[in-house]
């Protein structure tokens, strides 16, 4: 998959995770329900409203098979 700056706008939340090498981490923030660290990777990942991101993940983490 293409990091370049177009790359990871096509890409799900999951895929520049995935991309980043930080789905590992993402999965052990959520399961520690750490907002600052989910926040914190997924700025890593350039999710856009990372803040936002990680509190609607958990808000409902079985939605999201956690």
């Amino acid at each position: 998959m293409s990091e370049g700056g177009r790359g990871l706008a096509g890409m799900s939340v999951n895929e520049r995770l995935v991309a980043r090498g930080l789905l590992a981490a993402w999965e052990e923030a959520v399961r520690a329900r750490d907002a600052d660290a989910m926040t914190l990777l997924l700025r890593r990942a350039a999710v856009p409203d990372a803040p936002r991101v990680a509190a609607v993940v958990l808000a409902d983490p079985a939605a999201y098979g956690f």
